[in-house]
């Protein structure tokens, strides 16, 4: 008899249904997996028959064979196990095989039978909720499956808890979804002190989700006003906690089932490959710019990075999505974040301090920052030289709004979005207006329509550049409540545009 249990491939953040198979035949006794398994799938087979062992259940002296279909499909993973020995008990008649039609099930099979915890248990839970089947997988995963309220989730802590379960001795408890994870260490605002002009660039950031580029001496601050950025951000939408959610399962890193309203803040360091950056590696895993998925990348010493990991940012920062490419797949991920980058002036980083300069100064600035590439360097909408504080200034009382203060102006602003962009479903903020949209939300009044057409023609903006100044002056009416992009704004969009080197200072 043919005995069937549904089970899941990831390909992306996308979760494919697969089925696992199996027959019984005559022959030599053998147990075989096929259907495409890397090695962990091969060696499911000795972990379910040491936990079918640890529940006294021996397998006949027959041919076993396991086809996981489509047997086209690469199967990647230890969360085989729970399905292979579901179909294999099955095909054994120890649990009734049209119990198993509506269900899908996951899950690593320790070797005395115990169910071990896996990733991605929170795109197989959409995928069963698609599917209208119900989910079955390992207890410390119920709590994550069970926020896709559209699908039933049981969570047996052993594989003997699914027997029973399959045939209704002991039915298991529908799991519940884990607590809401709050932030209560965020960082404020308030704890900077001094560097206005570069807290006013962040609320603009915040506000339309425009990339930053921050260039400043050792010790000026950049790195602090960055981690403060998510303090600035709303909270998530519960579609976007639980897009960015299903990322971070399929990387391991919800914590006890919990689900965060906190955007994201990645900071990966400047050696990292990029595999990491990108994703892609065993599993085609998702990078840090997935991680890091409607919220904040910081990327600190920006040119150290290298050349190769910046120039593959360029296309992720324009669609909002990376393609893994893989010699059998391409796997997609969303990547819409909000990139914050931080570079000293040149390699010393005194370049403006000519007590403290290093010899090759002012040219070692040039060669410093000339490792951004200009196309990359053109799609940062705002550009920001953050000076040093003096440190008699340090001993002054904070002064300055709080993160509360400046978010609540952001949340005003990105209503205000919502409501323009309603009828644009892939639009979300005035950073993803593109086209006659853009032409028709951020058209400046006739005074600011001729400065920043003076502008493109004196300093000779790229149609890229001419685009990010509209989209800055937009974010920043919104901030002031201006129905209408005006001078004012168009101007201080262009002096974030625009660097020292451009203006000559």
């Amino acid at each position: 008899m043919l005995a069937r249990a549904r089970t899941v491939a990831f390909d992306g953040i996308e979760a494919r249904l697969v089925e696992a198979q199996c027959v019984l035949t005559p022959g030599l006794p053998a147990f075989h997996v096929v259907g495409l398994p890397d090695k962990a799938v091969s060696e499911a087979r000795e972990r379910v028959r040491a936990a079918l062992s640890s529940l006294s259940i021996a397998l006949p002296p027959r041919r076993i064979t396991v086809n996981l279909s489509p047997a086209d499909l690469p199967k990647e993973g230890s969360h085989f196990d729970l399905p292979i020995a579901l179909a294999l008990l099955a095909a054994l008649d120890v649990i009734p095989a049209d119990e198993l039609a509506g269900s899908v099930s996951l899950g690593e099979l320790a070797l005395d039978g115990a169910l071990v915890p896996v990733v991605g248990a929170l795109p197989a839970a959409m995928a069963a909720a698609s599917a209208g089947y119900t989910l079955i997988c390992p207890r410390a995963c119920g709590a994550e499956a069970a926020w896709v309220g559209a699908a039933q989730v049981f969570a047996p802590a052993t594989l003997q808890d699914a027997i029973h379960h399959f045939t209704g001795q002991t039915p298991l408890p529908r799991a519940q979804p884990g607590e809401v994870i709050t932030d209560p260490g965020a960082r404020d605002m308030h704890d900077v002190k001094g560097q206005e002009r570069a807290k006013r660039a962040l609320e603009i950031a915040a506000a339309g989700r425009h990339h930053v580029i921050m260039v400043g001496t050792p010790g000026s601050g950049k790195s602090m006003l960055a981690a403060r950025m998510p303090g600035l951000l709303p909270p998530l939408s519960p579609m976007e906690a639980l897009e960015t959610s299903m990322i971070h399962s399929l990387a391991g890193l919800l914590d006890e089932g919990g689900i965060s309203r906190s955007r994201p803040f990645r900071e990966p360091h400047h050696t990292a490959s990029v595999a990491a950056i990108v994703g892609g590696g065993k599993g085609a895993k998702p990078g840090e710019i997935s991680l890091a998925h409607n919220g904040v990348l910081f990327l600190d010493e920006f040119p150290e990075f290298p050349r190769t990991v910046l120039e593959t940012l360029r296309q992720p920062i324009e669609t909002g999505e990376v393609v893994v490419a893989r010699a059998n797949a391409h796997t997609r991920y969303p990547c819409r974040f909000l990139l914050i980058a931080a570079a000293n002036p040149c390699r010393c980083g005194y370049l403006g301090d000519a007590s403290r300069a290093c010899a090759r100064a002012p040219g070692c600035g040039d060669d410093y920052l000339g490792r951004i590439s200009g196309p990359l360097m053109d799609r940062f909408d705002l550009r920001i030289e953050v000076p040093p504080v003096g440190w008699s200034d340090l001993d002054l009382p904070a002064t300055g709004e709080t993160s509360a203060q400046i978010a609540a102006r952001v949340a005003r602003a990105r209503t205000l979005q919502d409501a323009r962009f309603a009828a644009h479903p892939t639009v979300q903020v005035n950073a993803d207006a593109e086209g006659a949209l853009l032409d028709e939300i951020a058209a400046p009044d006739p005074e600011g329509r001729a400065l920043l057409a003076k502008v493109a023609d004196r300093f000779g903006l790229t149609a890229r550049g001419y685009h990010r100044v509209m989209r800055v002056a937009r974010t920043i009416a919104d901030l002031d409540a201006s129905a209408t992009v005006r001078l004012p704004h168009v101007a201080e969009a262009v002096s974030f545009r625009l660097s020292a080197a451009d203006t000559g200072g």
